[in-house]
């Protein structure tokens, strides 16, 4: 269980393609008893699409369970945060050791170099949004 991310949602939406579930993610005080007097409690409503369908039968309303691994986590991390701290940094040592720039203009051209990074993490998004994708599990009450 230790490998695994799972939450509970409700169906909102089903077609052919997918499925978008509303799932509830908190952060870990908001199950704290005295969470009603401290302002670092909070939660937040988040609509999660499903591409790989199981259960055909699913309605609008229906209660699921969603699952993925933390390893498909950590892919997220590692390509939303540290490929592009890793453009940032090689961009800036080039321009401060190959083609000489002030510390302004490297940093600016650094920065501009996530520009194209996320427009090419946009133009991959369907491959993405398949390869990271929870499954889905119907709660039989």
């Amino acid at each position: 269980m230790g490998n695994t991310i799972e939450h509970v949602g409700e169906v909102v939406r089903v077609d052919d393609l997918h499925v978008q579930v509303r799932i509830v993610q908190t952060s870990a005080c908001s199950a704290c008893v005295i969470k009603g007097h401290c302002n670092a409690a909070e939660s937040q409503e988040k609509i999660i699409d499903v591409f790989n369908l199981n259960f055909p039968s699913l309605k609008v309303g229906d209660v699921v369970k969603l699952e993925g691994t933390t390893s498909m986590g950590m892919k997220a991390v590692m390509w939303s945060f540290g490929v592009p701290f890793l453009v940032v940094i090689v961009v800036l040592l080039i321009c401060k050791e190959f083609l000489s720039l002030d510390d302004m203009n490297s940093g600016l051209l650094s920065l501009a170099s996530l520009i194209p990074y996320y427009g090419i993490l946009y133009l991959f998004r369907n491959r993405f949004a398949k390869k990271f994708s929870f499954t889905i599990k119907p709660i039989n009450n």
